[in-house]
This record gives structure tokens, C-alpha cells and sequence, in this order.
């Protein structure tokens, strides 16, 4: 496999993952992450969740009747080996919550902070840590 087919699937696994995370396919959306996956939420006022175990139910119950929408662009992809692999990809996102609550929107700007691995099936996230530059909130 070249450089630049590593490139393409790493783009699709992303684009994937936004997709499924907007659908709310947990099912799917977990095949995305290594096992031991690293999520760093921290800067979201969370924690870092260690294990495609934890994250998912984690994901589900924040997410649980929240319209999202998530837009990646601009991918900082390195192939490291040819097993591993960081990006960086600029990112967009809106969460609507249903009436009722603290806040009913979130128009956010970011980046995702990414290590990818290759399984024997295609890539996979390894860590993410999402930044945000800015939030407007209400």
C-alpha cells in the first residue's frame, strides 16, 4: 500500500467518524477506535477516558437527544511507520439540546489532535484530544 493510500483511508476513517458521531450509529461509531483508544476531553471540562469501553458509554449518555453536526477540514496528516500515524484536522461543530436545559447551543471552533494505528483491517484512532480556540453559547 502507498503513502498516499494511508493517506485516503485515514481521511475516510475521519470523515466516518464525524458522520457516525452526527447519526448517533454507537455500533458503528466504536469500530472507528483502537481498543485502547485515548480520548482527552479534559478541555471540555471532562476527563481523558482511556478504553473504547468507557468512551462509548460515555459518548452515548453526553450526546443522548443532542442534535450535532461536525465538519473537519484541513487534515495535518503524517505517515509515521507503516502502522502509525498522526493528524491534526481543523474542525467545526454545532450541538443543539433539547429545551429546558443550562444552554440550548453550542457553535464551536477547534481542532482534533490524532494518532492513528493500523489494524490488520484498516486504520483505526488511537488518542484524540480535542481544542477549542472558540465557543458562542446559548
Amino acid at each position: 500500500m502507498s503513502e498516499h493510500d494511508d493517506l485516503e483511508q485515514i481521511r475516510q476513517l475521519k470523515a466516518r467518524y464525524f458522520r457516525l458521531m452526527d447519526e448517533k450509529d454507537w455500533d458503528a461509531l466504536a469500530d472507528v477506535f483502537t481498543d485502547d483508544v485515548e480520548m482527552d476531553m479534559r478541555g471540555e471540562g471532562s476527563e481523558l477516558i482511556r478504553g473504547r469501553d468507557a468512551y462509548m458509554p460515555f459518548i452515548r449518555q453526553v450526546l443522548d437527544g443532542v442534535t450535532t453536526v461536525h465538519h473537519g477540514h484541513m487534515p495535518e496528516i503524517t505517515i509515521t511507520s507503516p502502522t502509525t500515524a498522526t493528524g491534526i484536522w481543523s474542525m467545526e461543530d454545532h450541538l443543539w439540546w433539547p429545551p429546558g436545559g443550562p444552554i440550548t447551543h453550542l457553535h464551536g471552533y477547534g481542532h482534533y489532535h490524532e494518532t492513528y494505528e493500523r489494524a490488520a483491517d484498516g486504520w483505526r484512532i488511537k488518542t484524540c484530544r480535542l481544542t477549542r480556540l472558540h465557543r458562542v453559547v446559548s
